[in-house]
C-alpha cells in the first residue's frame, strides 16, 4: 500500500492509503470527500457548545434584536414550544442574540459536550502523528454520534434553519464565511507532489512507479491556485534537533577549552623544584623583617 500524507498548505490533514493502480480520479475524489467531511465535522463541533450554552437558534428575523424590538415588531418564534430540550430548559441569555436562550440542563450539556469531544478526537490531525489513516467511514462514525446525541437532548429535532439541522442535512449555507474558503468542490481539488499537479486520468504509478512500499507528502489545492509552496528539505523537527546538536557540540567545545587551560602551571603543586628545596631546606623562606 501506498501511503499519502495528505496537506494543505503547510498543514496536515491526514494521512490515505492507497495503490500505485489507483486511478488519480478516484484518489483525488476520495481525498476531498475525506477533506470536506473533517471540515463538516468540525463546524458541528464548532456549533454544539452553542447549542449546549443557549439553545437552538432564532429565525433569521429575530436573530440580533433586542427583547424591545421583537415585541415592537410583534416577531415570535414558531419553533419555541417545540424545540424543547430533555428533562427540561435552564434559561442563559445569548448575548449575541443568535439563539433562545432555553439551554439544555447540565447533564444534557455533558452528553454533547463529551461527544464533541470524541468526534473531534477521530478525525483530529493527531492521527498522522499516530500514524493513522483517516477514512471516510470514520468521517461518518464522527457524524452518527454527533447527530444521535443531538437527537437524545432534542427528540423533536432543531428547527430547519438551525446550522447543525442543515449541516446534518446536507443543506449548510456557508456563502459569506471564511467556512466556505476552506471547502474544496470535487470536480475543483488538485492533487501536487514534488511540484507537479498530478493530473486527472493517469494512476499514481505513472509518477511514483510501481513500489508499493512509498510514503508521499501530497498536498491538496482548489483549482486556479496554483501550485502550493513546496515542502522544505529540513523540517522543523529536524531543524530543532539540529540546532540542539550543535549547542551541544559548543559547550563540549567550551569544555575542552577549559580543560586545556595552562594556568594551573603557576601553582605550587605544579613547581618541579617543591621536592628538592623541601630536602635543602629552602622551603617556605621569606623576605622582609619579622
Amino acid at each position: 500500500m501506498v501511503l499519502l500524507h495528505v496537506k494543505r498548505g503547510d498543514e496536515s490533514v491526514c494521512l490515505f492509503n492507497t495503490t500505485v493502480d489507483s486511478p488519480l480520479e478516484t484518489v483525488i475524489q476520495q481525498i476531498a470527500a475525506i477533506y470536506n467531511g473533517r471540515l463538516k465535522v468540525d463546524r458541528i463541533c464548532a456549533e454544539i457548545p452553542e447549542l449546549a450554552d443557549h439553545g437552538v437558534t432564532l429565525p433569521p428575523n429575530m436573530q440580533g434584536l433586542t427583547e424591545e424590538q421583537v415585541v415592537e415588531l410583534k416577531l415570535k418564534d414558531e419553533w419555541e414550544d417545540q424545540c424543547v430540550p430533555s428533562g427540561g430548559m435552564v434559561f442563559r441569555k445569548d448575548e449575541m442574540g443568535r439563539r433562545n436562550g432555553h439551554a439544555p440542563n447540565d447533564k444534557m450539556k455533558e452528553v454533547l459536550m463529551r461527544t464533541v469531544e470524541e468526534a473531534k478526537a477521530l478525525i483530529s490531525k493527531k492521527q498522522v502523528q499516530a500514524n493513522v489513516c483517516v477514512t471516510m467511514e470514520m468521517v461518518k462514525e464522527a457524524l452518527d454520534p454527533l447527530r444521535g446525541a443531538v437527537m437524545i437532548v432534542y427528540p423533536m429535532g432543531l428547527p430547519p434553519h438551525d446550522p447543525i439541522r442543515m449541516e446534518f442535512e446536507d443543506q449548510e449555507d456557508l456563502s459569506g464565511t471564511q467556512a466556505s474558503l476552506q471547502v474544496i468542490a470535487e470536480d475543483e481539488c488538485q492533487l501536487w507532489w514534488a511540484g507537479k499537479e498530478m493530473q486527472r486520468g493517469k494512476k499514481l504509478q505513472d509518477y511514483i512507479g510501481k513500489n508499493e512500499k512509498t510514503k508521499l507528502v501530497v498536498k491538496i489545492q482548489k483549482k486556479g491556485q496554483g501550485q502550493p509552496a513546496r515542502e522544505p528539505l529540513v523540517t522543523d523537527e529536524q531543524q530543532k534537533q539540529m540546532m540542539l546538536q550543535q549547542y551541544r557540540r559548543q559547550e563540549e567545545l567550551k569544555k575542552l577549552e577549559e580543560a586545556d587551560d595552562d594556568g594551573h602551571l603557576d601553582s605550587e603543586w605544579a613547581d618541579r623544584q617543591t621536592l628538592r628545596k623541601q630536602f635543602q631546606g629552602l622551603s617556605n623562606i621569606k623576605w622582609g623583617p619579622r
